[in-house]
């Protein structure tokens, strides 16, 4: 901006200079536009596409939580007696990041716990600057238990009701990422460096009526991406139905494997066992007739037999069956 100790602009006092109707010199640089040019594309997918992408988005808020506040730390305190560059603490921040991102993607319940921590942060933030104008802390206890415990109480209800504070949750730090991008481009990130004089009790100047323009845009965009996640996005979506279905899937597969064992040792036992045999059918003494008892009756009925005396003392044998060991023996009935 220029100089604000420079004359009056709209003649309020001799050696007062309304900020506001300055020019904002904006010199961009390469690598911050760069950055928040990707910043904002996160905070779209965010914004709109949060609960769908729901891995994606526990890795960058574990990745984001993690590598903010390490190089925090190492940028502003001391590490074994040497002050560390900003490459160096970033490079810190980015690994510890990383690590903080796979945990918060492979353990549902931490990424969950962080998702509803930066919900409850950035609403005690958005607090905190409203209430600046009216009635301004006196100790830097106040805007730190704001921050942690509005933090600790949204972890909580995030856990409990997963679905609907993870949209709300992605739907408003997708907007505030998009509110800082345009911050950025719109009057060099002043809002962003007046939000953190707020919370150090040391806040600049007021704001102008562009910034408070541009913190606008936060509430409106979070209402539309709640909106559009709602509606669309989400619609027919769970997280807990990706977990569910593949166990389900596991269960059947072990069910099947475990009916084809089942049928592989049935038809092994059957291979080595011998069919049983039909039961023989029972003969009893007297079915199996002599050929010469027939031959007998034969002469009977056609009357050129012998008398029936003779054929009273014919001896006469005929067949009996053994049932047990199935052997004809003779048998001579006198």
């Amino acid at each position: 901006m220029a100089d604000p100790t420079g004359p009056s602009l709209d003649g309020a006092g001799d050696g007062v200079v309304d900020v506001c109707s300055l020019e904002i010199e904006r010199n961009y640089e390469v690598v911050p536009a760069v950055i928040c040019s990707v910043c904002c594309l996160f905070g779209i997918i965010y914004c709109f596409f949060g609960y769908r992408c729901f891995k994606a988005v526990m890795f960058l808020s574990g990745l984001m939580f993690g590598s903010v506040v390490i190089f925090l730390l190492c940028h502003k305190e001391r590490v074994l007696d040497t002050q560390l560059s900003v490459e160096a603490s970033a490079g810190i921040g980015l690994g510890i990041g990383l690590l903080c991102g796979l945990v918060t993607m492979l353990v549902r319940s931490v990424g969950l716990f962080m998702t509803g921590l930066l919900l409850g942060l950035l609403l005690a933030l958005a607090g905190l600057l409203v209430a600046q104008h009216f009635h301004a802390p006196t100790t830097v206890w106040v805007p730190l238990g704001s921050l942690l415990g509005t933090g600790m109480l949204f972890s909580v209800l995030t856990l409990q009701w997963q679905k609907p504070f993870t949209v709300l949750s992605t739907a408003v730090f997708g907007a505030a990422v998009m509110t800082a991008c345009a911050d950025y481009f719109v009057e060099t990130l002043t809002l962003a460096l007046h939000a953190y004089g707020c919370l150090r009790l040391a806040p600049g100047p007021p704001l102008c009526w562009y910034s408070w323009a541009v913190l606008g845009v936060w509430p409106v965009l979070s209402a539309m991406g709640v909106l559009v996640q709602w509606k669309l996005t989400d619609e027919g979506y769970s997280h807990t139905e990706v977990v569910v279905s593949r166990r389900q899937k596991r269960v059947q597969l072990m069910r099947i494997r475990e009916k084809e064992a089942r049928k592989r040792q049935q038809t092994g036992g059957q291979e080595g066992t011998y069919r049983r045999k039909a039961p023989p059918v029972k003969r009893y003494a007297g079915d199996l007739l002599a050929p010469s008892y027939l031959q007998s009756l034969r002469d009977r009925q056609s009357g050129t037999g012998a008398s029936l005396s003779s054929l009273g003392g014919a001896n006469h044998s005929v067949v009996d069956v053994d049932d047990d060991t199935r052997s004809t023996a003779p048998v001579v009935r006198v």
